[in-house]
């Protein structure tokens, strides 16, 4: 069994059905899955979009908002988003820390690898925010480069679906959920598991990418155990 992982989470997520904000309902939810793995003894990090606030892609489309500044405003998102996860977590009593890679120290610490890891050693759950402190890239990006250098035995990508298709299941009955793919085929056949960035990081560290439903309860467990979870696996 896996005994440290880092959980990816999208921004969008932990909207709701409001398509916008945080719903606390979705927040409980999250933190009761997170305590699930903190009793079996396993060390947690995690990374939250902020799509639900704001993309910094979609905020520079028009012009006004310049790439560089809409995905720093990005960032901020993760940042609130961290804080709202934090709070959720020490109200059912999981200790937590917020890490962010541009410096807001009023809210919560830098982000320091050593720290970090000495952090989930001690058994405190990690939140990583603010991307990787750099404008052009993602949160998935973030998501595998924090769980590389916390020495990370697999990120679980929790979304809204229970795995990874061949297509979008939302536009179209027949698509096929695959169990397994290589890297390769996801960066070949452009499957939208994470962006290339992330999957060739992931490539390149031999690191294991799980997507799943983050909406089943105990599926997260299951899937760190070894047990049959609805999931799918690149590697």
């Amino acid at each position: 069994m896996s005994k440290r992982v880092l959980v990816k989470f999208s921004g969008e997520a932990l909207a709701g059905g409001e398509g916008f904000g945080i719903d606390s309902e979705i927040l409980s939810f999250i933190a009761q899955e997170i305590e699930l793995l903190k009793k079996e003894g396993i060390e947690v990090g995690i990374v939250i979009g902020g799509g639900n606030i704001i993309r910094g892609v979609s905020a520079s489309e028009a012009g006004v908002i310049k790439r560089t500044s809409g995905d720093y405003m990005g960032m901020l998102a993760t940042v609130i988003n961290a804080i709202a996860m934090q709070e959720a977590l020490e109200h059912i009593g999981i200790d937590t820390r917020v890490q962010s890679a541009v410096e807001i120290k009023e809210v919560c610490e830098t982000y320091i690898y050593r720290r970090a890891i000495r952090h989930l050693q001690k058994g405190r759950v990690v939140i990583f925010s603010a991307g990787t402190g750099n404008p052009y890239f993602t949160t998935d990006t973030a998501a595998i480069l924090r769980a590389v250098e916390i020495e990370a035995d697999m990120v679980i990508k929790a979304t809204k679906v229970d795995g990874v298709y061949d297509k979008d299941p939302k536009k179209y009955s027949d698509a096929v959920m695959l169990q397994e793919l290589s890297y390769d085929d996801a960066l070949k056949d452009h499957i939208k598991v994470m962006d290339d960035t992330a999957i060739a990081l992931a490539k390149d560290n031999r690191l294991p990418i799980v997507v799943c439903n983050m909406f089943k309860r105990g599926n997260l467990l299951k899937i760190i155990k070894g047990q049959d979870g609805y999931c799918s696996i690149v590697k």
